[in-house]
């Protein structure tokens, strides 16, 4: 692995584009390929062995691809896998999620704070060792909210339904008093705006994503595999890194969705199919579509 390699980005949807927009943005020279497998999203319900299983076949498909670094943008994969990866590859570098329990137990001021994620994500021992570090003498008060990430997945971020959904699952954390409300699934930062407007000023939102864009950059830094300015393309007017953007479900609705979330247009956006065959990604490289055309 060199600086000529590109950073692996995977999530089971569109969730964790979220924290691939913070990387983009604080590492503009670095190509970067994000998967989507969104044949088998969400990962929150799904058993953890079953996440591991799909985040090794899609590990290896992004180490086949290029990948120098690899950035699981996914809280219940992080949970799920990111010890058991590190250990089945051992000379990777992995930059996993976790819920920034840390930030919010320092930063509240009353003491009661509030985390929302998938079932997975507070099973996980990531979560459970995030507690016993960091949150003696506060109160964390947990919540999964069901139906979140299908709407981030549809698209549906300001919508009515979306809006019921998230006064549903934050009602008791708002009756709590919790002053600090940390987002602990990467779908959850695209609502952030409908967020925000139901807990009030008074809650502030903590988004871990560009912690985690933070750690990839020091992490590259450390082993010599940084990109420079003169490996950039030109784009722009300025030099900034190839990016593409690979599914295992329905490209044409991923490519929609993406264009939405990201805003961006037609010549930046290169989406490419893959499918599962036997716990193994194949393709990737030879679809590619466009949001405009997608619609």
């Amino acid at each position: 692995m060199d600086s000529s390699g590109l950073i692996g980005v995977f999530d089971s949807g569109v969730g964790g584009l979220s924290v691939w927009r913070e990387i983009a943005r604080r590492l503009p020279c670095e190509d970067t390929l994000y998967l989507a497998d969104q044949a088998h999203v969400p990962y929150g319900s799904r058993r953890m062995v079953e996440v591991r299983e799909f985040s090794e076949g899609i590990v290896r498909f992004l180490l086949a691809q290029g990948a120098k670094i690899i950035v699981i943008a996914c809280n219940t994969a992080s949970a799920a896998a990111l010890h058991y990866l590190r250990d089945r590859f051992p000379g990777v570098p992995f930059v996993g999620m976790e819920p920034a329990v840390k930030p919010a137990v320092e930063q509240t001021r009353n003491g009661a704070v509030g985390v929302i994620a998938t079932q997975a994500t507070f099973q996980g021992e990531l979560f459970a060792s995030l507690l016993q570090r960091y949150a003696t003498g506060v109160r964390v008060l947990t919540r999964v909210c069901p139906g979140l990430v299908e709407a981030v997945e549809a698209g549906a971020l300001d919508t009515p339904e979306t809006e019921a959904l998230v006064r549903a699952c934050l009602a008791p954390l708002i009756e709590a008093g919790v002053d600090r409300l940390v987002l602990g699934c990467t779908h959850y930062p695209f609502l952030r705006p409908t967020i925000e407007r139901v807990v009030g000023a008074d809650v502030v939102v903590i988004d871990p994503a560009p912690a985690v864009a933070r750690q990839a950059g020091r992490v590259l830094a450390r082993r010599g595999m940084a990109a420079t300015a003169a490996s950039c393309r030109e784009g722009r007017g300025e030099r900034v890194g190839r990016c593409v953007f690979c599914t295992s479900g329905d490209e044409v609705a991923f490519g929609a969705t993406l264009g939405r979330l990201l805003h961006r247009v037609e010549d930046d956006v290169d989406v490419r199919a893959i499918r599962w065959r036997d716990r193994r990604l194949e393709g990737g490289l030879l679809t590619r579509t466009s949001a405009r055309r997608q619609g």
